[in-house]
């Protein structure tokens, strides 16, 4: 198995603790507005833990996920790492319970894999704001795994493709001259 890298060498997890907070809703429609503010960094299991409350402003630790990095995944993350602010992407779907009204199901550092979750219309994907020791972890990772891939110039090749007009007309139907011929004439009169 000579060259070819284990595969726990190419992966790395940290548990990370999602913090949500609640806020009054701005409109009648909407009594209660949730964002993502924070995460916890090595965060234990938690399911909904009151963190802080100030008058109707309320902020929870709903879950701990695990921030999964992978070393094919090592230019997407340089990529999230080169923002203003480096963020981690919190993916989050709405429930039917009302106490725990949207679920946390993914915590990641790509900014690729957020805005195919963004995509699909149905989760809502939130940026919170790396803390600096996260920022030098995942960036420690992304460049460990990072292989720069080398432009490769294509070629032409040497078939002629002048020779035969494929795909032009349907051969079953007699031509009697160019397929690309302007009308002739004596349509325009008919049409008159």
């Amino acid at each position: 198995m000579g060259g070819e890298t284990d595969i726990s060498e190419r992966f790395d997890m940290m548990p990370l603790g999602i913090v949500i907070r609640r806020t009054p809703g701005v409109t009648r429609w909407a009594k209660w507005s949730w964002k993502a503010t924070g995460i916890l960094p090595g965060a234990p299991p938690a399911d909904w833990q009151l963190l802080r409350k100030e008058a109707d402003i309320t902020e929870y630790h709903i879950a701990t996920l695990p921030l999964e990095m992978h070393g094919a995944d090592a230019e997407a993350y340089l990529q999230g790492l080169s923002a203003k602010v480096p963020c981690v992407y919190v993916i989050l779907r709405e429930s039917d319970e009302p106490t725990r009204p949207l679920s946390a199901l993914l915590v990641t550092a790509s900014p690729y894999e957020a805005q195919d979750y963004a995509d699909n219309g149905e989760d809502l994907v939130e940026k919170v704001a790396m803390p600096e020791g996260l920022v030098a972890w995942v960036r420690d990772f992304a460049l460990a795994h990072h292989e720069e891939e080398i432009f490769k110039k294509r070629r032409r090749d040497k078939k002629r493709i002048d020779k035969i007009e494929d795909g032009i007309g349907d051969a079953r139907i007699v031509q009697v001259s160019d397929v690309y011929r302007s009308p002739t004439s004596s349509r325009k009169g008919r049409l008159q």
